[in-house]
């Protein structure tokens, strides 16, 4: 009897520990693997930090999740979702239905412009007459490559790709490109900076949503209702309670969210 209470025991251990474990799994969270601020950026001692790192942190919490940043190149993070290496993708990436055939998205968390910036020495606007025989230059596998290609491709002399948004600002800051192309943000974040002294935001590009898309969402994996729920629901969960606006302050004297 003694024995058979004492495997009886042994058993409900095991199985609490294993319902533990299960409970504790750790949702893996792709991250671009480059800065790009003030959305997300490692500090000096190599810390995540930024807008959608505290958005990340925001919406785990509330949905209580065990959340890990886990770092991924841009131009490969679709793959790495879609291929179980991480769970959900918060990378500024924009809800457009050519993505929509591949992944899910969360609902939008935020909504912002698309900008061109170029030199102050020269006079352009955010159109294609505007970037007539220049060098345009954007991120590789964006929704911003995209749209150059498609409204810029005809009248710029040359669609400029990097891998990430930083080397296309770098390229501009040196004169090697005569423009770049980004979110809105993104862009001025660069200006504010020492490097982005050299420039000015020429303008926004007339909106395509088809490409542009309806907003930035969380990616996510087909099928998976579940996590799908739980991101909305902590989503309108911290837009109604202050939380969302509280963090966003810290970063932008505008609402961010959008329309």
């Amino acid at each position: 009897m003694k024995n058979a209470m004492k495997i009886a025991l042994i058993a409900l251990a095991i199985g609490g520990a294993s319902l533990g474990a299960a409970a504790a799994e750790p949702v893996k969270v792709g991250f671009a693997a480059e800065p790009y601020p003030p959305f997300a950026s490692p500090d000096a001692a190599g810390k995540w930090v930024g807008w959608e790192v505290d958005f990340m942190e925001a919406i785990c919490a509330e949905a209580k999740l065990d959340c890990v940043i886990t770092p991924v190149a841009w131009d490969g993070i679709i793959p790495a979702l879609t291929s179980k290496k991480i769970d959900m993708i918060v990378g500024s990436m924009s809800i457009t239905e050519e993505r929509l055939k591949t992944i899910d998205f969360s609902d939008k968390y935020y909504n912002t412009p698309t900008g061109i910036v170029g030199p102050k020495s020269e006079k352009f606007d955010a159109t294609p007459e505007g970037l007539t025989g220049k060098i345009l230059g954007v991120q590789v596998s964006t929704v911003h490559a995209d749209y150059a290609h498609k409204y810029f491709g005809e009248k710029a002399s040359e669609i400029k790709e990097y891998q990430t948004q930083d080397e296309a600002n770098q390229d501009l800051a040196a004169g090697r490109v005569d423009a770049v192309q980004a979110d809105a943000i993104a862009l001025d974040a660069f200006l504010k900076s020492e490097a982005g002294a050299c420039c000015e935001l020429k303008g926004n590009v007339k909106d395509d949503p088809a490409i542009l898309g309806a907003g930035v969402g969380v990616g996510l994996r087909k099928g998976e209702t579940e996590l799908k729920d739980k991101v909305n629901a902590a989503i309108k969960a911290i837009r109604a309670n202050g939380t969302y606006d509280t963090f966003s302050k810290k970063y932008f004297d505008f609402d961010i969210y959008g329309g």
